[in-house]
């Protein structure tokens, strides 16, 4: 698995997926400098009880259509690799697992978008200090920005990767994706059993851990099937 792993990353070492994945932080952390450096009054004032706060609340607003397009192109790019050479026989045809290779890719997926959090929570930082918003920085709340829409949207990167592997044609998994991002920017119109809402973290219960806890388990659900679906069958 680990050897699988080292060379899915070395297969990336020169790929523009390293550029995206610097991009949209430093996009996201782009905008909302802009925002605040334009309305730099009315947002302070209107932030004035926590501006760390409503710094982070600006920034996750942007930051997850950002992770949901992201993830897509990220997990499209990812299976392309072996789409565009028709290596896909040669790969399996060496002494690794199916299963391997599947989840090889999911996880470099994983790593990669887990990164790419990070760099915008220390993007979200760097921003706050620059604009002179103190340094009592509410780590728990930024932690959860970080990484809550993160964890529930691993039902996406799961579904994403599985489609992208399956199918040649890379424009249907970028559709789909893209239509994913939309839905997302609508999602306080959705039931809150439509997992196109719980990024935002936002549920009837009012506690954001549950949209954390029903991505997570539909994530694993959807893993498995993908797992299962490209063990079985032929990969041209």
């Amino acid at each position: 698995m680990l050897r699988v792993l080292t060379t899915d990353l070395m297969k990336i070492r020169r790929k523009l997926i390293w550029f995206l994945v610097f991009l949209g932080p430093f996009g996201v952390i782009a905008l909302q400098a802009a925002n605040f450096g334009i309305r730099y009054d009315y947002l302070t004032n209107l932030y004035a009880d926590n501006l760390w706060e409503g710094l982070i609340h600006d920034v996750q607003s942007l930051a997850i259509p950002t992770l949901l397009l992201g993830l897509s192109i990220i997990t499209s790019m990812l299976a392309n690799i072996e789409h565009q050479t028709n290596a896909w026989k040669q790969l399996l045809a060496l002494p690794i697992t199916k299963r391997s290779v599947f989840i090889s890719k999911l996880a470099l997926a994983v790593f990669l978008l887990f990164l790419s959090s990070s760099l915008l929570g220390i993007g979200t930082i760097l921003l706050g200090l620059a604009l002179k918003f103190g340094t009592d920085i509410p780590f728990l709340y930024l932690l959860k920005m970080m990484y809550y829409p993160y964890l529930a949207v691993f039902p996406f990167i799961a579904f994403q990767i599985w489609i992208a592997i399956s199918l040649k044609n890379q424009a249907i998994p970028l559709t789909v994706g893209i239509i994913s991002t939309v839905l997302s920017m609508n999602s306080t119109q959705l039931n809150d059993w439509l997992p196109w809402k719980w990024p935002s973290l936002q549920n009837g219960w009012g506690d954001p851990i549950y949209s954390v806890i029903a991505g997570l388990l539909l994530g694993l659900v959807i893993f498995m099937m993908g797992l299962l679906d490209f063990v079985r069958k032929d990969v041209k």
